[in-house]
């Protein structure tokens, strides 16, 4: 895997680009000098660890013929100081799932994602307390 990010401004803008050659903008907060032309470094993992357990739930929900009608989801994160680092203590993810759904093939999907296929989440397990929730519109 490789990805490449080219400074855009003077300041903390940057555009980042991977495999499928997509523009992610990435800046650093305005109370250290960024513009909020982009999502902050931290948000980005966030986001990862939501679409990498989304794919993974689709992927499984599929499989077993469940019709999937809509998708949203929420993730909140609490971060703490450890030494000069603010990593993520709790991380709470609330997906929401719309569609003739089977309850507790919804409830299994997000399990194994959260506790056996997504990266991501294998990755914040080791400093944060991830939890999660979900209902079915």
């Amino acid at each position: 895997m490789e990805i490449n990010l080219t400074r855009v401004d003077q300041d903390y803008h940057f555009e980042a680009r991977g495999a499928a050659n997509v523009a992610i903008n990435i800046d650093a907060n305005p109370e250290i000098g960024g513009h909020n032309e982009g999502a902050r470094p931290m948000e980005l993992m966030l986001m990862g660890l939501g679409g990498c357990s989304a794919i993974d739930i689709i992927s499984i929900l599929k499989k077993q013929r469940q019709p999937i009608e809509s998708f949203d989801i929420n993730v909140k994160a609490e971060r703490q100081k450890v030494e000069e680092f603010n990593l993520f203590s709790t991380i709470h993810i609330h997906f929401k799932i719309g569609g003739q759904l089977d309850e507790d093939k919804v409830r299994r999907a997000i399990e194994l994602s959260l506790e056996k296929y997504c990266s991501v989440a294998a990755i914040l397990y080791k400093t944060a307390t991830i939890t999660h929730s979900f209902e079915i519109v």
